[in-house]
């Protein structure tokens, strides 16, 4: 698909450049009108280029600049003509047949990703829990935003490498493998039957804080963990087994795929990284501990603990290295918290401090986030103070989404299979979406009655809306062959003002991508989503596409080149819904 905007960029990046050949890097804003009366797009450079212009001491006014851009504009097939509106926008109206064409192509060829250059190698890290504690609501932000940021870039054709870097390493494994010694002693032949790892934790950190004798075994284990010990690694396997199993779980009900590759896959790797830093020059001792400073930031990295051990600093570091090294990152994306920001960019500039990377050419970025808030603006919690277990949480969205459901008595209508659909579809599709429709840096307020409310920018509204779309082609009898046949030779016209509203908005698809693509900001995809659905309804209210006898109901006339614009946003709607995640169904 062709990204509109980016295309008049180029024509007007043209004319300036023309128009004023002794300009460096002169400013260029193209953005659609937000009123129909302005035109489609507005290029808005004269006004900056009127101040760039008065430093060197030459006096012309935006009018004037905006006059001597528009007359060199190249030619080119999608402008339609310009006015210059106030002190100097230049307001852009399309053509018609451009917009068609594009539409054509669109239904034609399906959905195809905007064009973004080369292929790149990116590296996700998202979700990314503790082994041997269970996933709470803090976790589901990382896991739905760190999808939907990997569904983007696998959609534009980047090959992306999804990791979960788990807290799979460190001191807590002591206490958690002397505790399964204790209690399971034959687990080296017998699996042992650890149902519960949530109270099997919590009963060997009980022990690890009233149990001095305990405690010195835990250690123990921890510097055998270390050093490899075939029966200790056997134990470490069989908790971090049951833990993966259980995020499994919630993994499969969310629909993400994701390679887990915890702290100790970089364990090794650590040794050679504290060796570099100290060839480097770039290691300082203070009180035994090995620190290094890192430009810009005061506090230091501590690489190692004055007993030898390691720190998270050094399994970020060595994390870093391996992803830019070995596996040859362009781009590396960190899903985390807000709260880690300081110790990511610090980490980041340690990385480029050293010379694994230079940020010129490979892209490394903190996609940080904000806090899940109850509905009393306090950190969500259960009503006994506890954090939310995510499974709890997503099985109360399925039971509020099918009480939903049979408010609306969809029960009488769908079959089982179609209810069953339906529900998991409105459950995960709104937990997804509320979050996914907030600008992340925020923190967001979670809410069942406000996500599964079907009026307003909630997936309820969006998901129905869908399948009402697509629910008109069926009941006009027209079969998807019949479409297909009618994209290939039925032009679409655009001649009423609400057509060719939606004809625009359809098509601006590409450029909120590439705008995603750089800021990484899903809440922009959501909105043009709600904005397509109600551009829709302005333009089904006001434009026939199927004309019913009032008496019998029969079928008297079908606009075809309407029914190809219905189809059309929902072919941009789905694939809309593909990158957040969401599933649809064909029945509601």
């Amino acid at each position: 698909m062709i990204n509109i905007n980016a295309h008049l960029q180029d024509v007007f990046g043209v004319a300036i450049r023309t128009a004023y050949p002794d300009l460096e890097n002169a400013p260029l804003a193209v953005t659609p009108s937000q009123q129909g009366k302005f035109g489609d797009y507005q290029c808005n450079s004269a006004m900056a280029i009127t101040q760039l212009l008065k430093a060197k001491d030459i006096k012309v006014s935006p009018r004037e600049i905006a006059e001597n851009i528009v007359k060199n504009v190249p030619g080119n097939d999608l402008i339609e003509k310009m006015e210059i509106a106030g002190p100097g926008f230049i307001n852009v109206h399309l053509r018609k047949d451009f917009i068609s064409k594009q539409l054509t192509k669109l239904l034609v060829n399906g959905v195809q990703p905007p064009v973004i250059g080369e292929k790149k190698r990116v590296i996700v890290d998202f979700s990314s829990p503790n082994i041997a504690k269970e996933m709470h609501v803090g976790h589901l932000r990382s896991t739905i935003i760190g999808d939907s940021v990997c569904r983007l870039f696998e959609f534009v054709g980047h090959d992306v490498l999804r990791l979960n870097h788990l807290g799979d390493w460190g001191t807590q494994f002591g206490m958690l493998i002397a505790h399964l010694q204790d209690k399971f002693p034959d687990y080296i032949t017998v699996s042992p039957p650890i149902g519960d790892l949530q109270s099997f934790y919590k009963e060997s950190k009980k022990r690890f804080d009233e149990d001095e004798e305990f405690k010195k075994r835990a250690y123990q284990c921890v510097v055998l963990l270390q050093s490899k010990s075939p029966d200790i690694i056997k134990a470490w396997n069989l908790i971090c087994d049951v833990s993966r199993q259980e995020f499994q779980k919630i993994y499969d009900c969310l629909d993400i795929s994701i390679i887990a590759r915890g702290e100790s896959f970089y364990q090794d790797r650590m040794v050679g990284v504290v060796r570099e830093l100290e060839e480097k020059g770039f290691v300082e001792i203070d009180e035994g501990r090995k620190i290094v400073f890192v430009p810009g930031f005061s506090v230091p990295l501590t690489i190692q603990k004055s007993d030898g051990g390691f720190t998270y600093d050094t399994s970020d570091l060595a994390a870093i290295k391996q992803r830019l090294k070995e596996e040859k990152a362009d781009i590396i994306i960190y899903v985390v918290d807000n709260g880690q920001g300081i110790h990511l960019q610090t980490i980041f500039a340690a990385g480029h401090m050293i010379g694994w990377y230079d940020p010129k050419v490979t892209r490394v970025e903190h996609a940080g986030f904000g806090v899940v808030l109850g509905e009393d603006k306090k950190k969500f919690k259960t009503r006994s103070g506890d954090t939310v277990r995510l499974m709890d949480l997503l099985e109360e969205g399925l039971k509020r989404s099918m009480d939903k459901l049979k408010d609306k008595e969809r029960d009488k209508v769908l079959t089982p299979e179609e209810l069953k659909a339906a529900q998991t579809s409105v459950a995960f599709g709104c937990i997804k979406y509320a979050d996914l429709s907030h600008n992340r840096m925020n923190d967001y307020i979670f809410s069942f009655d406000k996500m599964l409310d079907d009026r307003g920018n909630t997936a309820a509204y969006l998901l129905y809306a869908f399948t009402r779309i697509r629910s008109i082609a069926r009941l006009a009898e027209i079969s998807d062959e019949a479409l297909r046949a009618a994209s290939q030779n039925t032009e679409i016209t655009l001649e009423h003002e609400k057509e060719w509203k939606l004809g625009k908005c359809i098509l601006r698809f590409p450029e909120i991508l590439q705008k995603i693509l750089d800021d990484l900001l899903l809440h922009t995809l959501c909105d043009y989503l709600y904005e397509l659905a109600t551009t829709f309804t302005e333009f089904y209210d006001n434009c026939y596409c199927v004309e019913k006898d009032r008496q019998t109901g029969q079928i008297v006339k079908v606009n075809m080149a309407r029914m190809l614009l219905c189809d059309a946003t929902a072919a941009i709607m789905a694939k809309g819904f593909d990158i957040l995640g969401i599933k649809p169904v064909q029945r509601m």
